[in-house]
């Protein structure tokens, strides 16, 4: 299956004006993205906010069976969050990790996680491993091996760092994870959009991504993937009323599934937007999307 390269670039207004090198900070949105959000903020501002979120509430349903479908996952282990950063952090800090607990993270990580790596370790002494690199910079999954003991209470991940081009091996680090029980957090900001990602194939427990990079939607959009089994053991960092209920006077109870990691005010329009993105680019489909990455990045390399 090929791309039908004309097309897509018909349907990116921003290719008009020349080329563009930004996807790995914002891409550019097709025209279909565009239109489904300036549609239902027209619809917005004709009824309100909460009207219209009901009337299009098919299509907000479609973002997360989209994101499912894309991630070969279920919906109702998906979380639509404001990006991958507050996704990332849903996990970490809801992870209830203790002075002395150890988590393994790469050379590469990006750097957000890193601060909120430091900001435990000084909160409340975690201990940061970094598992060394091969010679070509991915993790070394041996190494990541070695330093396995009962300490490790997570192993995370970013999957493509933001520039330089490195693919860690998400695959054998879930493998590893997955035989000694511990947690398995993949940053797949950079990755999700330009690589075909199967959750169950790369093991990981949790996964978080952007939806305005490579997936070509919304500034403003992310989601968490979060494993059904691990959706109990994950306690919130924060709640509020569409994450839990307020049952009686000091009791709440936790949404089921991925939802109570989500935050009640969305912004409708964008998530909208994203769903329209992810099924975009699941018709030009991911597997002919990662094939013509890897064509142009090493055509970049040889060239220079």
């Amino acid at each position: 299956m090929s791309i039908d390269l004309q097309k897509v670039r018909a349907d990116t207004p921003g290719c008009e004006n020349g080329l563009f090198f930004g996807s790995a900070g914002s891409s550019l949105m097709p025209k279909q993205v565009l239109a489904a959000q300036t549609e239902f903020l027209a619809l917005e501002a004709h009824v309100g906010g909460y009207r219209s979120a009901q009337i299009e509430n098919a299509k907000t349903t479609r973002c997360y069976t989209a994101i499912a479908e894309l991630l070969n996952c279920d919906s109702d282990e998906i979380a639509i969050t404001e990006n991958a950063t507050v996704s990332w952090n849903m996990v970490f800090h809801g992870l209830g990790l203790s002075a002395g607990d150890r988590v393994l993270t790469c050379e590469a990580e990006y750097s957000s996680n890193c601060i909120s790596f430091v900001q435990l370790q000084n909160r409340i002494g975690i201990e940061i491993c970094v598992v060394p690199s091969t010679e070509s910079g991915e993790l070394c999954t041996e190494s990541l091996s070695a330093l396995i003991d009962d300490r490790v209470k997570l192993i995370a991940v970013t999957h493509v760092p933001t520039n330089g081009g490195l693919v860690n091996p998400a695959a054998a680090i879930g493998k590893i994870a997955r035989s000694a029980g511990i947690p398995f957090l993949l940053d797949a900001c950079q990755s999700v959009g330009q690589i075909d990602i199967d959750v169950e194939a790369l093991g990981c427990d949790f996964l978080s991504a952007s939806g305005r990079k490579f997936l070509r939607g919304p500034r403003g959009t992310g989601f968490l993937y979060i494993r059904r089994a691990m959706i109990e053991q994950i306690d919130p960092p924060f709640l509020d009323m569409r994450a839990a209920t307020w049952v009686g006077p000091d009791q709440y109870k936790l949404a089921d599934g991925a939802t109570r990691f989500e935050n009640w005010e969305f912004n409708y329009a964008a998530v909208i937007g994203m769903g329209v993105a992810v099924d975009y680019a699941m018709e030009i489909g991911l597997s002919p999307i990662e094939a013509r990455t890897r064509k142009l990045a090493k055509q970049m390399r040889d060239t220079l």
